[in-house]
This record gives C-alpha cells, sequence and structure tokens, in this order.
C-alpha cells in the first residue's frame, strides 16, 4: 500500500466535534472529561495485538475452542477473558483461512476495527486507497502488502460495520506441532489477523 496522507483538516473538524460534545455532556452534568480520558486509557491499555495472537494460538491447539471460535467468537474470546463489550457492544466473527480459502477485513465506511484483539489500527487500514480498493481488487492490493496467493485460492473480504467486527483466524504454520501456545502466538501478526499477511 501505498503510504496514508494524513488529512489535516479533517482530522481537526472532527478533533473540534469531539470537543465540543465533550463540553456540551460536561454542562449537562453526563460526564467529566477527566473521567472519559480515563476510561479511554484503560480501554487502549489492554487493547493490544497480543490478545489477537493468544486467540489464534489457543484455537490451533484446542480444536473444540477454534470451533467455539468459529460459532461464536465473541463468547469463545470472552472465555479466555478478553471482554468485547467493554467499549461498545459489538459481534465479533472469526473466519478461518485455509488452502483454498483467505480471508481479509476491512470497513468501507470508516475504521470499524476490533481494537480489543488488534490493537489501534494501523494508518492504512483507515485510509481511503485501502477501504475502497481492496473490495475492488483484493489480489492486487495483498499483492502490495507482499502476499501473492495462488490463483485457486479463493479471496473473501469481510466489510466491518457499527455492529459486526472481524478476526481472521490464520493457517497454522507447518512444522509446529508440539509448540506451545506462547510460541504459536508469537508468530501470529497484526496483519495476519487482519489477512493483509499469511503466518
Amino acid at each position: 500500500m501505498s503510504a496514508h496522507v494524513h488529512d489535516h483538516e479533517r482530522s481537526a473538524a472532527i478533533s473540534n466535534r469531539v470537543k465540543r460534545l465533550v463540553s456540551a455532556l460536561e454542562k449537562r452534568g453526563v460526564l467529566q472529561e477527566t473521567a472519559l480520558d480515563r476510561v479511554v486509557e484503560e480501554f487502549l491499555l489492554h487493547a493490544t495485538p497480543a490478545n489477537g495472537k493468544r486467540v489464534v494460538a489457543r484455537a490451533w491447539v484446542d480444536d473444540r475452542f477454534k470451533a467455539r471460535l468459529l460459532n461464536d467468537a465473541s463468547a469463545a474470546v470472552a472465555e479466555i477473558g478478553i471482554d468485547m463489550s467493554h467499549w461498545s457492544p459489538v459481534k465479533l466473527r472469526a473466519v478461518e483461512n485455509t488452502a483454498s480459502q483467505h480471508n481479509v477485513i476491512v470497513c468501507t465506511l470508516c475504521s470499524c476495527y476490533p481494537i480489543a484483539l488488534l490493537g489501534p489500527s494501523p494508518a492504512w487500514y483507515k485510509s481511503e486507497a485501502y477501504r475502497s480498493r481492496v473490495v475492488r481488487d483484493p489480489r492486487g492490493v495483498l499483492a502490495e502488502f507482499g502476499l501473492e496467493l495462488p490463483s485457486q485460492t479463493q479471496v473473501t473480504v469481510w466489510d466491518s460495520t457499527a455492529d459486526t467486527r472481524y478476526i481472521v483466524l490464520p493457517q497454522r504454520p507447518p512444522n509446529t506441532e508440539g509448540r506451545p501456545e506462547i510460541e504459536l502466538a508469537a508468530l501470529v501478526t497484526r496483519n495476519g489477523l487482519i489477512g493483509t499477511a499469511s503466518v
């Protein structure tokens, strides 16, 4: 992907809108900005790609957990102490990469993204170039990330929404049988969890 050009004018407008909203809520006694800052800081402190890596490693070593993850990802990640409802109630869906199927996630409208599992989203994920092009030309975009897929591999693009977030369950690398979860988790990358890289 080409570098994301930051739109300072648009960012400033959004920032000013948020400041006005927070100020109005403070005046009405709904919240205090310092309390809001504490909640955001606490959330971001625990929002890290390490969470997503842990989920994938568990799925690689525990077939029953993997089945639960693919059936109801929100409930499955809650089993291992990851709260997807902390910020806002969203449904989490896990999509599995196989030899014949590759998945990639995007949010075409803005940048909806499972922050609790992947940490803050990278700039390229929020860029208009990625959001528009990955839907039209997923193979071309993946190639820009260095991921060349066989022609017979089907590529599915999953569009996140305000209500639904996605995480990719990458294929387990060969020759990793018997390795502990902590070592397997270290093999997983944030881009692998988004689908713009393999593991």
